[in-house]
């Protein structure tokens, strides 16, 4: 059974494409539906014989750098460019060409605020807050601005009293900042924000220092809100598939706990405040804010 399945795809790509799809010239007689061999190769920056034993199947570990250089020869979109890496056995870098701006969809938007009873919030590898519906607005109200989990955590005097275990949720945002600079060690605004912290915090600096990694758990998260009193959520985190580093963070509290009737009694306090705002609303969406530059919290959605 033939399993040149790297090979195959390679192969079926470059059949796909024409000469003036990637601003080539065509010349003599074509043989071969779609784009030879050798332009492939010139167009990646590869040795062509290199090209040629990798569809053949005698070279099937290419490195990341060549997988990159074939996806952008090839024209491949980011699902199919995901599939490329995942036939090489190689693990692609999500970390973005160019720092663009983080936006959130409207359509993400829209699906946060379809969580009234439970906090919502889109965040950024480096822990920006880019998007909150109504209830997580108000459950981050003690901060000003609430616009950066490890700033908050750290910076903010509200911090030492908000989380209960505040030396725990101190060491995890550590270690979910750490993490990102493995996907992007060099993105503007985690090297602002470590040395920010850095200078200003010497907790930080030791929790640095011990360079401990850990992505999003799924331990209880324990609050005291100045309003409601103890909050005890879980929570689950997914990732935006068509923004890699972005997270879409949903707290829950069990049904009929103490900690659900506070987050109720802390929604009606929110709205009721909220009514005479002519500030925008669930249904007014606003532009998210940048990676680069945090909201501050009349910017972001509520």
């Amino acid at each position: 059974m033939d399993d040149n399945h790297l090979g195959d795809f390679l192969r079926a790509r470059r059949a796909g494409l024409q000469p003036q799809d990637v601003g080539m010239t065509s010349y003599g007689a074509r043989r071969v539906a779609g784009l030879r061999r050798e332009e492939v190769a010139v167009l990646a920056g590869v040795n062509a014989d290199y090209y040629t034993r990798l569809e053949q199947g005698r070279e099937r570990n290419p490195s990341p750098q060549v997988v990159d250089a074939l996806s952008r020869a090839l024209r491949l979109d980011a699902d199919a460019r995901a599939h490329l890496y995942r036939l090489a056995g190689a693990t692609p870098s999500e970390r973005p060409s160019v720092h663009a701006a983080e936006r959130v969809s409207p359509a993400l938007r829209q699906l946060m605020d379809g969580y009234p009873n439970t906090p919502a919030f889109v965040m950024s590898r480096t822990l920006d807050l880019l998007a909150v519906n109504a209830l997580a607005d108000a459950l981050y109200a003690p901060f000003e601005p609430a616009d950066n989990l490890a700033r908050m955590a750290f910076l903010d005097p509200a911090g030492r009293n908000f989380y209960t275990d505040w030396d725990r949720a101190a060491q995890a945002t550590v270690a979910n900042l750490r993490e990102a600079t493995g996907f992007d060690p060099d993105n503007p605004r985690l090297r602002e924000l470590v040395r920010t912290l850095t200078e200003h915090s010497a907790d930080f600096t030791r929790l640095w220092q011990s360079h401990t990694v850990r992505g999003k758990a799924q331990d209880a998260k324990h609050f005291l809100h100045p309003e409601v009193g103890p909050l005890t959520l879980t929570y689950q985190a997914f990732d935006v598939r068509e923004t890699p580093g972005q997270q879409l963070v949903i707290y829950h509290a069990e049904p009929g706990s103490p900690s659900a009737q506070s987050l109720n009694l802390l929604g009606s306090l929110h709205a009721t405040r909220r009514r005479p705002d002519s500030g925008p609303t669930v249904d007014q969406p606003t532009s998210g804010p940048t990676a680069d530059q945090p909201a501050e919290r009349g910017d972001r959605r509520r």
